[in-house]
């Protein structure tokens, strides 16, 4: 199937679930435009239709319940219940039970593409060792959160850097414009407040990539002199496809975060509302994802590669049993095998991205 009318058919199944907002699709096909980093984000369908042909040995890998979309901008910032900053992977709409591998490729390849896109300066190699080198050491030692507090400074530098100041976050915030929502998500909104009977404003919210279409609302409240907010967004089941052709049917958000080795966000929960999946979680200066841009101030990117492989570790140490048979499989790969297993599917990215590229850059040379 050509890259247009996978497109399409995946925003035709997606919309079975949810009611999908025509502007924000609109927004999101021109973002895929602007690099090859973009594209992977907002296209995890694409990858998982190619998976079993790009990585065919991978059939043999552990299985694991596992991130699926994930990459450099899949992780950020959360409070846990004792007002601790915790940092890791902060987004499973892709969850999906697929080989541990899986995820360790997709990082790698995202790492590869921001290399591409001049957002970190890792060879390409040493980008790939240290993910999987911190993934084989979240494994060994039984996983830990990433707790900023006495512990990771360079983490914390990063996460409370000045594109997330609170005066400029609320500012965004609150020029959003007021928007009706449906009264079942008002009240999935007004439950997630911290007292009942809160007066608050919904606005929509057009962000991320890969989930930029879906339904998402905000509720913005003023209490005790200051201002808060709570998101809820549409799920679906994964676009992963455990056999070709096929989709899951289920969403396994809250069983991945129940399981994993985590500091738990105690404003993050998965409801049901009617036949539709939300989730609900807190939205907070420094409690949100951390873009790319912001990797390119790290000053040492082997560690912070090291601590996503670590964390990595930490979700696929949820699935029972899974720990020894990995082990055992990494010890049988060589040295390199990330590396290499990453290249075929950043040249198909790119390919697919000059693809979907190709007729506005026509537009622009007329």
């Amino acid at each position: 199937m050509n890259l247009a009318d996978a497109v399409t058919c995946y925003e035709r199944w997606l919309a079975g679930f949810m009611r999908l907002r025509a502007d924000d699709l609109d927004r999101k096909h021109t973002r895929m435009q602007e690099g090859p980093f973009a594209f992977l984000r907002a296209t995890f369908f694409r990858w998982a239709a190619r998976w079993a042909a790009l990585a065919p040995d991978e059939r043999h890998a552990p299985p694991v319940l596992g991130v699926g979309d994930l990459h450099l901008e899949n992780f950020g910032t959360w409070r846990d219940a004792e007002g601790r900053l915790i940092w890791g992977i902060n987004d499973f709409d892709e969850a999906a039970r697929l080989p541990y591998s899986q995820d360790l490729i997709r990082l790698a390849a995202s790492a590869y593409l921001a290399i591409e896109g001049a957002h970190l300066t890792l060879r390409r190699r040493r980008a790939a060792r240290a993910i999987a080198d911190g993934y084989a050491e979240g494994l060994t030692s039984g996983g830990r959160p990433f707790v900023l507090e006495e512990a990771h400074p360079w983490l914390r530098a990063i996460a409370m850097s000045r594109l997330r100041d609170p005066v400029a976050f609320w500012r965004k915030l609150s020029a959003l414009p007021t928007t009706r929502a449906p009264a079942a998500i008002r009240k999935l909104l007004a439950d997630s407040l911290p007292r009942p009977g809160l007066p608050f404003r919904v606005s929509h919210r057009s962000a991320g990539l890969g989930s930029l279409g879906r339904p998402r609302y905000v509720a913005l409240a003023k209490v005790d002199g200051g201002l808060l907010a709570r998101e809820a967004k549409a799920l679906a089941p994964t676009a992963w496809q455990p056999a070709e052709g096929t989709r899951a049917r289920s969403v396994r958000y809250a069983t991945l975060l129940s399981q994993a080795v985590r500091a738990a966000d105690p404003s993050l929960s998965v409801r049901t509302c009617g036949r539709e999946t939300w989730v609900v979680r807190r939205l907070a200066p420094h409690c949100t994802r951390i873009e790319v841009t912001e990797l390119t101030r790290a000053r040492d990117e082997d560690r912070l590669l090291f601590a996503m492989g670590f964390e990595t570790a930490n979700v696929h140490l949820g699935t029972p049993g899974a720990r020894p048979a990995i082990l055992r499989h990494l010890r049988r790969r060589p040295a390199d095998w990330l590396h290499c297993a990453a290249k075929p599917f950043v040249q198909a990215v790119l390919s697919d991205w000059r693809d979907w590229s190709a007729p506005a850059r026509a537009r622009t040379r007329r």
